[in-house]
């Protein structure tokens, strides 16, 4: 879903509206996503791992 809405993939960011719409979910639904998964990827335990894999 974070690679669709931000365009990691191709390049092409989408808005919540249409990564609702290949999921098949609301777009609300998504936004709710969304800020659990960044709440996640910003936890200090996630961001020692994303630190490391980016080295």
């Amino acid at each position: 879903m974070l690679r669709l809405r931000f365009g990691l993939d191709d390049g092409r960011t989408r808005t919540l509206e249409e990564v609702g719409k290949v999921f098949g979910v609301t777009r609300e639904r998504i936004r709710q996503i969304e800020a659990k998964a960044l709440r996640k990827l910003r936890h200090p335990s996630r961001s020692k791992q994303l630190k490391d894999f980016l080295e």
